[in-house]
C-alpha cells in the first residue's frame, strides 16, 4: 500500500466516522425520554425562569463535555454496564484528593483509551506509508493500545493514592504535634481543627479543612473525625481518630493523646526506613557478586596467568 492511499483511507475513516455521528445524533433519531414528555406538564408556578437554574457542579472537561455530552453519556452508560460505578471507585477517588465524579473519571479513561487508539493509528499509518506494516499486527497493536490506555488510568488512579497516602504519613507527625500544641495552649478540640485548616498546608490540611466544613455543616465531631478517617483509610489515622474520640467522650487529656499517636508514627517510619535498606543492601548484593567480584578476580589473576604464560 502506497504513501497516498494509506491517508486516503485515514481520511475516509476519519470522514466517516463524523457523517455516522451526524446521522445517529440528529434530533430526529434521537428517541425522546419519558421524563421530557412529562417534563412541561409537571413544571407549574415556577417563580423563576430556567435560564437563572443553577448548572450544577462544573464537569473537569468543561465545554468539552458539553459539546460532547450525548455521545459522552452513551458511552459512559456502555462503559458503566462493563465495569460498574460503585463506592469503591468513589471512596479511592476522595483517597487520591481527586475532586471529580465517578463518571468524570470514566470519562478520562476512554479519553486515554482514545488517545492509546490514536496513537497506534497513526503508527500504522506510518508504517503503511513505509510499507512495512502488517496489517494482523497492526490490528493487535490498535487494541492492545486501546485497551492499555483504559487500564492505564486506572493503574495510575492506583498510584495517585499511594502517594497522597505517603504524603499523609509523612505530615501527620507535624500536624499531630500542632494539634497537642493548641490543645495544650487551651484550645477546644473544634478549635485546634480550625487553627490547623487555617495555618498548615498540605494533603493532611485539606483532609482537616473538609473536616471543618463538615462540622460547621451540623455534624458532630465524631462523625467528622471517623468521615476523614474513611477519606484517609489508613491505619495511622484510623488509631489517631480512634484515641481521639476515645479522649473527648472519657475526658481525657488530648494532648497527651495525640503526642504518643505522633510518636507511633515516627517510629513506624524509622521502622519502615530500616526495612527498605535492609531490602536494598540485599539488592546491592547482585551487582556485587555478579558485577564487581568477578572483574576484581580477573584483575587479581590475570596477571598470575601471565606470568605463567611467559615462562612456559
Amino acid at each position: 500500500m502506497s504513501a497516498m492511499t494509506a491517508w486516503a483511507v485515514a481520511v475516509g475513516l476519519a470522514f466517516g466516522s463524523g457523517a455516522w455521528l451526524v446521522v445517529i445524533r440528529s434530533p430526529a433519531m434521537r428517541a425522546t425520554r419519558f421524563a421530557d414528555r412529562v417534563a412541561p406538564q409537571l413544571r407549574t408556578g415556577r417563580p423563576e425562569a430556567r435560564l437563572l437554574e443553577d448548572a450544577g457542579e462544573p464537569s473537569a472537561f468543561g465545554p468539552l463535555a458539553t459539546i460532547f455530552a450525548p455521545l459522552l453519556r452513551d458511552l459512559l452508560v456502555w462503559v458503566n454496564r462493563v465495569n460498574p460505578v460503585g463506592r469503591n471507585l468513589e471512596d479511592r477517588l476522595g483517597q487520591a484528593g481527586l475532586r471529580m465524579t465517578p463518571t468524570d473519571f470514566r470519562a478520562s479513561q476512554l479519553v486515554w483509551a482514545a488517545g492509546g487508539f490514536a496513537a497506534t493509528v497513526v503508527w500504522s499509518v506510518l508504517a503503511a506509508g513505509l510499507g512495512t506494516v502488517n496489517w494482523f499486527v497492526a490490528g493487535v497493536l490498535i487494541l492492545v493500545g486501546t485497551v492499555g490506555g483504559y487500564v492505564l488510568r486506572e493503574w495510575f488512579l492506583g498510584e495517585q493514592v499511594q502517594r497522597r497516602r505517603r504524603r499523609i504519613l509523612s505530615q501527620f507527625p507535624a500536624i499531630a504535634e500542632l494539634f497537642a500544641l493548641a490543645v495544650a495552649a487551651g484550645e477546644s478540640t473544634t478549635g485546634a481543627i480550625e487553627r490547623i485548616a487555617r495555618t498548615a498546608e498540605g494533603d493532611l490540611a485539606d483532609e482537616f479543612k473538609l473536616t471543618l466544613s463538615g462540622l460547621r455543616s451540623g455534624q458532630t465531631l465524631s462523625f467528622a473525625l471517623r468521615a476523614m478517617s474513611r477519606r484517609v483509610d489508613l491505619a495511622a489515622m484510623g488509631r489517631f481518630v480512634d484515641a481521639l474520640t476515645v479522649a473527648i467522650e472519657r475526658g481525657t487529656p488530648i494532648a497527651d493523646v495525640v503526642r504518643a499517636q505522633a510518636q507511633d508514627v515516627r517510629d513506624a517510619a524509622k521502622r519502615e526506613l530500616m526495612e527498605t535498606a535492609g531490602k536494598k543492601e540485599i539488592g546491592m548484593l547482585v551487582p556485587v557478586v555478579f558485577g564487581v567480584l568477578p572483574l576484581t578476580v580477573a584483575f587479581a589473576v590475570f596477571p598470575g596467568l601471565s606470568l605463567i604464560d611467559l615462562s612456559l
